[in-house]
């Protein structure tokens, strides 16, 4: 591409976010182009290395037949998919984030979710309902549980792979190894251009319409302990090395407003060997989610969380931060037989840090937690768990009474060897502050004004989750807001 050539609309990033930023200006006639930092080996951002689990607003089954038309009548005499209201979807967000998230974002999220599944699926995005994840057989049913039952073909990598091939029919190039390095305005504060980095050095593109969508500043070490705090340097990264906080730094550096949870992010229970980043052929399969269905202790042997508080989707995104608390940022999953049959196809990787014995002595030993102490846990956990009918679909109100934490579901007595334990660390999956925009995607200044031709979608922007997060809300976010985002910017753009 030759200096200074101009575009429409220039998009900054390569995840689920940007692509559909990027599908959506391509649709109202802009000329659009992607900036991609990572190599074309390592495309996709974290959306790569997710499950590809969208979570959206649908009334019962007749609307997921609206995105997966495959679904035949037999099939569907075997399921219980329910129904997701926006409301539940809405008081699902402000519960888990206490309240805090944006009333206006939020809004948009909950209202369009179901709109853009739809109109990914018009551009070529194929669904399937997260069999292995998000449904048990009960009563003679696969029900389908916590408002989270449909996933992309072939996860992250199907996910993303799916939507560059959607940008290749639409003929929007996508330039690899280019960084977007900073914001150029008129005079007015206007977007007029950026600058962009390659193996060759610096170079302008003009445009007056840009979308940053390159993600949050997990990656970066520096400001992951800066803003997140002591300790954080030292959590393992789940996704892409590339997200180091360049398009919050570009957009602030003229001017944007800062929002949201600058010192909370998503983090989970992730396998301890795990390396530094994410690993492209394991992906997701890292993580540790259901640990609902046994006890979670620390090297001292001591249970330090209510691992049945909520449905797994609800409570595994701020979990990893109270794993990084424990002695040596370490904690580890037990398990016996009773609940084997319900673990996630991750416990079951090679890769996974397991081991295994006929007693909970050995099982100490084997992971290194104090043995006598891990003993007497186990002991008055099982003299504490209540009578109660057990449902892994459902909060089945099966808890413990006399012992702090308290288990609040799901609490079975750990006593059917073999037993397994699993050791994890803390794993960052994205940063919750970021800029601030409103329900067009349009950023904010400093004077809650709108920057002309600036817009964000993604894990860059902040306000929408805080704490916590209701599971596949990420994705869906990304989707929603990097539609509005592609579609304002084009508008912008061609006016």
């Amino acid at each position: 591409m030759a200096a200074n050539e101009r575009y429409d609309v220039v998009v900054a990033g390569a995840g689920n976010a940007a692509l559909c930023a990027a599908m959506a200006a391509a649709d109202e006639g802009a000329s659009v182009l992607v900036l991609e930092r990572a190599p074309e080996y390592l495309r996709g951002g974290n959306s790569f290395f997710t499950g590809g689990l969208f979570r959206f607003a649908y009334d019962g089954i007749e609307e997921i037949l609206g995105i997966i038309p495959e679904i035949g009548e037999e099939e569907r005499d075997t399921i219980d998919v329910g129904r997701y209201t926006q409301a539940q979807f809405y008081d699902d967000l402000m519960r888990v984030t206490e309240g805090l998230s944006d009333p206006e974002l939020a809004q948009a999220l909950v209202s369009q979710s179901y709109p853009a599944m739809k109109w990914m699926q018009q551009q070529g995005v194929r669904w399937i309902l997260a069999y292995g994840r998000q449904a048990f057989r009960h009563e003679g049913k696969l029900r389908f549980w916590g408002g989270l039952i449909v996933e992309a073909v072939g996860a992250g990598k199907g996910l993303t792979d799916q939507e560059f091939e959607i940008l290749e029919r639409k003929g929007v190039p996508v330039l690899y190894g280019t960084k977007a390095h900073s914001l150029n305005t008129d005079n007015r504060g206007g977007i007029t251009g950026l600058t962009v980095r390659d193996a060759n050095g610096f170079r302008d593109i003009d445009t007056n319409s840009v979308v940053l969508a390159c993600g949050g500043f997990e990656s970066n070490t520096e400001m992951r302990t800066r803003y997140l705090g002591p300790g954080w340097e030292l959590a393992k990264v789940r996704g892409t090395q590339f997200n180091t906080g360049d398009g919050i730094r570009m957009a602030l550096d003229i001017g944007a407003q800062s929002y949201g949870h600058w010192s909370g992010c998503h983090a989970v229970a992730w396998d301890m060997n795990a390396p530094a980043f994410g690993d492209r052929n394991i992906a997701d399969l890292f993580q540790k989610h259901s640990y609902p269905f046994g006890l979670i202790v620390n090297v001292e042997g001591k249970r330090f969380v209510d691992e049945g508080a909520d449905l797994r989707n609800y409570t595994y995104a701020k979990y990893g931060k109270e794993i990084l608390a424990q002695s040596q940022r370490v904690a580890f999953q037990l398990f016996d037989q009773k609940t084997k049959h319900l673990l996630r196809d991750e416990y079951f990787i090679p890769q996974a840090s397991l081991v295994e014995s006929n007693t909970i002595e050995g099982l100490a030993d084997g992971l290194g937690i104090d043995v006598e102490s891990l003993s007497q846990t186990v002991a008055e956990y099982n003299a504490a768990v209540q009578p109660g009918d057990y449902n892994p679909t459902a909060l089945d109100g099966k808890r413990t009474e006399g012992i702090d934490p308290p288990k609040s579901n799901w609490a079975l007595t750990l006593d059917e060897p073999p037993y397994m334990g699993y050791a994890v660390t803390c794993g960052i999956t994205f940063t919750f502050g970021g800029l601030k925009i409103n329900a067009q995607t349009q950023v904010i200044d400093t004077e809650d004004a709108p920057i002309p031709g600036l817009y964000a979608a993604g894990e860059l922007t902040g306000g929408l989750f805080y704490n916590n997060y209701p599971g596949g809300s990420g994705l869906m976010a990304g989707a929603v807001f990097g539609k509005i985002a592609g579609e304002q910017a084009g508008q912008y753009a061609r006016k």
